[in-house]
């Protein structure tokens, strides 16, 4: 995974909570780098098919660039469900993005095999809570809510 797939899938992301296109500054402030990179970016996007951008209004992936942002998804829950689930790392979500752009095809579909992925990723990611529902991290908190408000 490149820089570019980190970018579709934040605005993969964005476009759901958002419902529309993304705006630069929240897809700045989601990947921590500065609107003028962002912008420098998205005009790479669109110059490879996978977004549109329209000032003022904010960026959308092409279908093409749906594609390649679930795509991309899929492979992040694939680490971020392997570290929480398998290796119960505590800090799984940014040892995860540490992770995420030097994690190819091949080392992504072979963690796939042991964490028994779910086959409706990547849907199963709430981008609100930024997790997989599938993370046994997240399943507990739910639970302990739950016991909580009983």
């Amino acid at each position: 995974m490149n820089t570019a797939d980190q970018y579709v899938k934040a605005i993969y992301l964005l476009q759901q909570m958002e419902d529309g296109p993304a705006s630069t500054g929240a897809l700045a402030d989601r990947l921590d780098v500065s609107p003028a990179s962002a912008n420098e970016m998205i005009g790479k996007l669109e110059s490879r098919g996978l977004a549109e951008h329209e000032k003022y209004k904010g960026v959308a992936l092409t279908d093409d660039g749906i594609v390649r942002a679930r795509d991309a998804l899929q492979t992040y829950c694939i680490i971020e469900r392997f570290l929480a689930n398998v290796l119960s790392v505590d800090e799984f979500r940014s040892e995860a993005q540490e992770l995420e752009p030097v994690i190819d095809d091949l080392v992504a579909e072979r963690l796939d095999t042991i964490i028994d992925r779910n086959p409706n990723c990547p849907d199963c990611f709430d981008p609100e809570a930024d997790a997989c529902c599938h993370l046994d991290v997240v399943a507990d908190a739910v639970e302990a809510g739950e016991q909580r408000a009983d």
